[in-house]
């Protein structure tokens, strides 16, 4: 599976050097079925899970990325965080998707243009294509009705930023970071962007929301300004996977010995 690539590529770095793995999966984390060990990787979305690892990190072990900062990534947590600081981000209303629309008003702000509006589930970051979608206004009551069809019980209606689109993948120390136009495809051409302040912006983003290992995407409406679209823990790293995943193990390496001061 390619969510889970990235990890056990690390996995297999951390495993050359010595550690014995053993894998799990979320659902034996929210049981508490988890092996004693002074470093786990945590690719957990869910709130039961991130209980079970909090007393984990609290009694000594290493977690990457630490659950406090995963239950940062789920969108109306992200909002609200990200809303809260100097971080570049768009108008985004947090919404019940079986509510009524917003006031008139309120939906015109997020589309002062008169462009597109996004609307994408309000919990965990993007699971599935139809997780986020783009709509125009007079549709936005439609799209809403698909996600209560879905049991997604609550959305951000996102303000459309113009200007070239790039993803972004990082460790939080800076030992990796890389990135490519959305568009274009790793392979393709890059934009011409101001890639210091994409890279100063999306450190500034993980640090806010406590991400060591992360991913994301950058609006760019001016070549030398940066909007953070959206961001996540362990994202695919697919066209880097091999290079982050040596970064990613010696970054853990490198917590592990400093964990006392961590």
């Amino acid at each position: 599976m390619n969510d889970t690539a990235i990890m056990d590529a690390t996995v297999a770095r951390l495993e050359a050097q010595g550690w014995r793995a053993i894998k799990t999966t979320e659902l034996e984390v929210e049981q508490g079925r988890l092996p004693a060990a002074p470093l786990y990787l945590n690719m957990c979305q869910g709130s039961l899970a991130a209980e079970q690892l909090m007393p984990l990190e609290s009694d000594g072990a290493v977690v990457v990325n630490r659950p406090s900062s995963a239950l940062n990534c789920h969108r109306y947590r992200l909002v609200k965080r990200l809303g809260d600081s100097m971080v570049p981000f768009p108008r985004t209303l947090i919404h019940a998707s079986s509510a009524p629309l917003p006031p008139a008003g309120q939906l015109k702000a997020l589309s002062p243009d008169h462009q597109k509006v996004w609307i994408k589930r309000g919990d965990v970051h993007a699971e599935r294509p139809e997780d986020v979608v783009a709509t125009s206004l007079d549709q936005v009551a439609e799209a809403l009705q698909a996600f209560t069809r879905r049991g997604i019980a609550w959305v951000a209606l996102q303000e459309h930023v113009p200007g070239p689109v790039v993803k972004f993948y990082g460790v939080t120390d800076g030992r990796f970071f890389n990135w490519y136009g959305s568009e274009a495809g790793f392979a393709g051409e890059r934009p011409a962007v101001d890639e210091n302040r994409l890279q100063a912006l999306a450190l500034e983003a993980a640090a806010i929301l406590g991400l060591e290992v992360f991913g994301g995407d950058v609006a760019f409406p001016e070549p030398d300004r940066p909007v953070l679209i959206d961001i996540n823990d362990w994202p695919s790293f697919a066209p880097f996977r091999e290079d982050a995943a040596q970064a990613i193990a010696a970054y853990i390496t490198h917590r592990i010995a400093h964990r006392k001061h961590a």
